[in-house]
């Protein structure tokens, strides 16, 4: 008998613009491409053999000579990057979070104003420098700071974030860190242009372990858990395209929205019943999971998705598997605990004894250096 699943994880602050997007929670509250499965080789700098479904990417990294490299960056362009860098400034939480679990945080000398404004999580930069906010940066500030770098998304801020630094001297690296396929070729080459390749060695075999765990036994010949996956908007699903299908992927389960030719189509209370999938995943975006202390806004979050219109008619809905999931762990740097919890959640049984709550503290102490704490699934946070 097939045991079925309900995931939801839902947005209560973002913007109307980006709702849909893969752009981690942080950055909504104040998009990533990932086609099918595809073998994923370790990068060729920290090499090993092992394979896994988390794909790596195109980016490289190469010598010019000198006290420089060349790096290909998010938006494919090849950067050359003054070797060693002593001052970063970070517009990207998603980026910093991976700078502190490659132990880098010390050159960083300013960052935006929501890491500046959440000394719980990042305790270590609220006296930092704020440069303004990850979309609008305040050039005139980072200009103050002479960084050797500013590294933000690959799409925001736009181009101007170039034309009004390049003038300075200032260059723009842009990593996003929350595309599942590039995630950990993104990792390799910040460690390299960081001078940190072991920490980045260390952090990449962390996470392929953690994968290689859920791979063993979610390769089922069988049939999987049919999932419908909404993203941060009502009714708005994650189709190929999306860091929430290929986590799903990942995880074991069938996406009911793969056969979609975009990423983030908007679909009908309608066509969910119809198509009475045996899991639905909503993205929540809260402000900040990891000073929460109880789990009753999403508890209320998952009764209004169980109190839709009809759907207590849906498979999922039936067998009470309604599953609330944090952004913190939907895509970014942490998606693999999402992914832990997924696998967990499709497979009860095989995954009884998995403990995705025991890999996040590991990783919040071991990489982040901070304790565990927060809420961030909602039932059944083992």
């Amino acid at each position: 008998m097939r045991k079925y699943v309900i995931i939801t994880c839902s947005s209560m602050l973002f913007l109307c613009s980006l709702a849909s997007s893969d752009l981690p929670a942080h950055a909504l509250s104040t998009s990533s491409y990932l086609p099918a499965a595809l073998p994923f080789s370790k990068p060729a700098d920290l090499a090993g053999e092992r394979t896994s479904r988390w794909q790596a990417g195109e980016m490289s990294v190469s010598a010019t000579g000198g006290e420089s490299i060349s790096i290909k960056d998010a938006k494919g362009r090849s950067v050359e990057v003054r070797l060693p860098v002593k001052k970063l400034v970070v517009l990207t939480s998603d980026a910093l979070e991976v700078i502190r679990a490659l132990k880098a945080e010390d050159i960083v000398v300013g960052v935006n104003t929501s890491i500046a404004k959440d000394p719980v999580f990042w305790p270590k930069f609220k006296n930092k420098p704020a440069v303004g906010r990850w979309m609008e940066p305040n050039y005139e500030l980072i200009g103050k700071l002479n960084p050797d770098i500013v590294i933000a998304y690959a799409r925001y801020p736009g181009k101007n974030l170039e034309k009004k630094l390049a003038p300075l001297g200032i260059t723009v690296i842009r990593l996003d860190f929350y595309k599942i396929r590039t995630l950990l070729k993104e990792v390799e080459t910040l460690g390299i242009i960081l001078g940190k390749k072991e920490e980045a060695r260390q952090l990449i075999d962390w996470y392929q372990e953690k994968l290689e765990l859920i791979e063993r036994k979610s390769k089922y010949p069988g049939n999987l858990p049919d999932v419908y996956i909404e993203s941060y908007s009502k009714y708005h699903t994650t189709g190929p395209g999306s860091g929430g299908h290929e986590m799903c992927t990942l995880a074991g389960g069938h996406n009911i929205a793969s056969d979609f030719s975009m990423p983030y189509p908007k679909i009908t209370p309608e066509w969910v019943l119809a198509s009475n999938p045996h899991v639905i995943i909503k993205a929540v975006s809260f402000s900040n999971c990891y000073a929460m202390t109880d789990s009753s806004s999403l508890k209320d979050m998952r009764n209004k998705i169980i109190a839709r219109p009809t759907w207590d008619n849906i498979r999922a809905v039936k067998e009470d598997r309604v599953y609330m999931m944090a952004g913190d762990i939907w895509t970014g740097p942490r998606a693999i605990i999402g992914i832990i919890y997924m696998a967990k959640w499709f497979y009860p049984e095989d995954f009884k004894g998995l403990d995705p709550k025991k890999f996040h503290r590991e990783y919040l102490v071991r990489f982040q250096g901070i304790n565990y704490q927060g809420v961030y699934v909602y039932p059944n946070e083992n």
